[in-house]
Formats: structure tokens, sequence, C-alpha cells
């Protein structure tokens, strides 16, 4: 399954790593945020996939800061 593959390679990657993908996650956000507010966005799914990979990452790097405590 294509989740729990993403998921393994978020698992792999380090906290530093994690935060800067949660960066570029929110950058592509506001643009297709801003693509349907404009009318421009053909796939609106895009912004639900690209909201749950965000609340995957922030998963992986709370646990991850719980399990250095």
């Amino acid at each position: 399954m294509k989740t729990t593959k993403y998921m393994e390679d978020l698992n792999a990657k380090t906290v530093e790593d994690l935060s800067a993908e949660l960066v570029l996650a929110k950058k592509e956000l506001f643009n297709l945020r801003f693509q349907n507010a404009t009318n421009q966005l053909d796939n609106t799914a895009r912004i639900h996939d690209v909201r749950k990979n965000i609340a995957r990452i922030q998963t992986v790097i709370t646990k991850k800061a719980k399990a250095t405590k």
C-alpha cells in the first residue's frame, strides 16, 4: 500500500529532514489553496492528500520527540 511505504520513509528520516519536508508540504498546500481560489486547480483531491501528509509528518515528529525524552 502506498501509505505504509510513505510512513516507512518518514520513520527513517531524521527530525531535521522531517521539519524541512513539513515546510515544503505547507508551501505546497498554500499554493494549492491559492490555485483553488483562482479556479486554476484541476485536482482538488490533492488538497486533501497534502493535508493528510502534513498530519503524518507532524505525527512522526511528535513520536520521535517523545522517544527522546
